[in-house]
């Protein structure tokens, strides 16, 4: 089977491998859509936190059983599947106490161990989640999404406050989908407006910032000088997340759901005179998993318009670079076998 390795930073090479064989207790996937995100970008770039090389990068996964033993999920050979490509342990305290996305000895799928840039994956049972009712291109977005799930599950946002969302990317997007379903008023922060345009359009946010133009002072008109209940930084962006402190009302809470490779520092009065919560938002759930498609399912999301760029398997390499060139304003981009 073809493997797409990143093998030093801006090094991919394609490799030749043997099918994986599939113990009991695991399921072997044709891997026929793997979304690219940030996590991928990075990695490429050489800026990933908790990340070495080599590396078969690839978390955001749809693709087809072709084998399977018998389960208590029921999987059986054929069926449309999404995967969980965070690896806990099961063992350690977040994993007793049920937060495995932040298990201490997590292993997460193309990060901290080879991913599913490649024609078949071998993948624990508990992993995989039958997903026969919606579409493969939907399947594969339900990673990202539950990234934005989570987040606003973990703020606590509640029906009619006011979230600001800063970065307009798939992440930054579902986080706005998700805080609109709560009910929530939403304001889009981005530099750039074909993005602020999408976030309108797509995640129904009510109003757009352009963080380039006095975003404080925008922000301090539309919500009469109160300032978000909740702010969520997408961006990744060290500048970003740093002013991100700037914008949360008295009493809020401000949750970093982008990552860097950096430290970050703030100014204590201005963080203790709000009585600020600060919160890192990570990976996802099953939970977070099972309210997204349901979400799906439902019509209450709109994948199709997410996918912008397609790319097949044979042309990664030569085209991974070009695909993130601002000029291309990808949204988000799959790459297809």
């Amino acid at each position: 089977m073809r493997v797409i390795s990143c093998e030093d930073p801006k090094l991919f090479v394609e490799k030749t491998e043997g099918k994986p064989k599939i113990v009991d207790g695991e399921v072997l996937i044709e891997i026929k859509k793997i979304g690219i995100c940030g996590t991928d970008i990075h990695a490429y770039h050489g800026s990933q936190p908790f990340f070495t090389y080599p590396r078969v990068l690839g978390h955001e996964l749809a693709g087809i059983v072709k084998e399977v033993g018998n389960n208590e999920n029921k999987l059986k050979i054929g069926d449309q599947v999404t995967v969980i490509p965070y690896m806990e342990c099961g063992t350690c305290k977040p994993c007793r106490s049920r937060k495995t996305n932040c298990c201490t000895n997590i292993k997460v799928l193309g990060v901290h161990i080879d991913g599913g840039m490649r024609e078949y994956l071998r993948v624990a049972i508990d992993h995989v989640i039958q997903v026969n009712n919606i579409s493969l291109d939907e399947a594969s977005m339900i990673e990202p999404l539950s990234i934005g799930a989570h987040a606003v599950k973990r703020s606590n946002l509640q029906e009619g406050q006011v979230a600001l969302v800063i970065g307009a990317g798939p992440i930054g997007l579902g986080v706005m989908k998700f805080a609109k379903l709560t009910g929530a008023k939403v304001i889009a922060m981005d530099i750039n407006e074909d993005r602020l345009k999408f976030c309108k359009e797509w995640a129904e946010a009510n109003h757009t910032i352009n963080a380039l133009d006095d975003a404080k002072d925008h922000l301090n008109r539309l919500t009469d000088s109160d300032f978000p209940d909740v702010v969520f930084d997408a961006t990744g962006n060290k500048m970003s997340m740093m002013n991100a402190f700037n914008y949360v009302g008295h009493g809020g809470q401000l949750v970093y759901v982008g990552l860097i490779k950096e430290e970050l520092t703030f100014n204590d009065p201005e963080f203790h005179k709000r009585e600020m919560s600060l919160l890192a938002s990570r990976n996802a759930t099953l939970q977070d998993f099972n309210y997204v498609i349901n979400c799906i399912e439902k019509g209450l999301i709109d994948v199709d318009k997410i996918i912008s760029d397609r790319i097949s398997f044979s042309n990664l390499i030569d085209e991974f670079e070009e695909l993130f060139e601002p000029s291309r304003k990808v949204i988000k981009a799959v790459v297809e076998l």
